[in-house]
């Protein structure tokens, strides 16, 4: 004799419902969510239930719970993935061009996705993104603009609908705002260095919000080509830099022999 079927336990209905927003990215890590009188009236569900989904997803590592009882998103990729990443780069710099070349497949890739998948909803948060980081460029401040341009490319994974994209990017965006790839100011320092950023990233949102999948591709590539470029010429000239800076050391250091 079969079991009768029954209706779903509303806690693993609320679960599973979180569990989605979570997984597509529209609850992002880090976000804390309302508390749970507001949440349970949103859901229209008793607080038990909500109590208990939050726990299950809790125990499954996709939510966190701080002092006060605040419940926030947790990363899907967390310390375990970032942390060797982040040991790597600072024991072997030149992997920081690795990183740029993954990033340059991937930005090319995202952008022809979100030209091609993104909603109104989507083109929308980038031209935001875009017009905060030409606010930013205005401003003249290289940690605004920094901020924006990384806020920028975020908004263009989440318009691309790949989840493995969108979660793995998330991550290594966070260490890029960390500075661990490299320190993002030097490329906003340099006046016709922003200049060109500026004009890459327009030519990247002008292509998805036009719904131009090969344009955007393009553009991202080449924005992804210049920065690798522009962050090696500065590497160069900085190695030079400290050559010339140890020779006047040595200058001050030798005794001059007699006449």
């Amino acid at each position: 004799m079969t079991e009768p079927i029954r209706p779903a336990k509303l806690a693993d209905a609320i679960a599973d419902r979180l569990e989605h927003l979570i997984l597509e990215g529209s609850l992002r890590p880090g976000e804390r969510l309302l508390p749970e009188r507001e949440l349970a009236l949103r859901f229209d569900v008793s607080r038990p239930s909500l109590r208990e989904a939050l726990e299950k997803l809790e125990k499954r590592g996709l939510l966190t719970s701080g002092r006060g009882g605040a419940t926030r998103v947790a990363p899907l990729l967390d310390e375990g993935f970032t942390n060797p990443l982040a040991s790597c780069v600072r024991d072997d710099p030149e992997a920081t061009y690795d990183y740029l070349e993954f990033r340059g497949i991937a930005e090319s890739s995202a952008a022809y996705l979100a030209a091609l998948r993104g909603t109104e909803v989507d083109r929308e948060l980038i031209r935001e993104c875009f017009a905060a980081m030409e606010e930013a460029h205005q401003k003249e401040d290289p940690t605004d603009e920094a901020n924006a341009d990384a806020d920028f490319h975020l908004a263009i994974y989440e318009a691309s609908h790949n989840l493995f994209m969108l979660h793995v990017m998330r991550s290594l965006s966070g260490m890029l705002r960390n500075d661990v790839f490299y320190n993002r100011s030097t490329l906003y320092l340099r006046r016709n260095v922003r200049e060109l950023l500026l004009g890459q990233h327009r030519a990247i949102h002008d292509g998805i919000v036009a719904g131009d999948p090969e344009k955007a591709r393009q553009a991202a590539h080449d924005h992804m080509i210049f920065t690798s470029g522009a962050l090696k010429e500065i590497a160069k000239a900085d190695a030079r830099l400290e050559v010339s800076i140890n020779r006047i050391a040595r200058a001050d250091a030798v005794a001059t022999p007699p006449r």
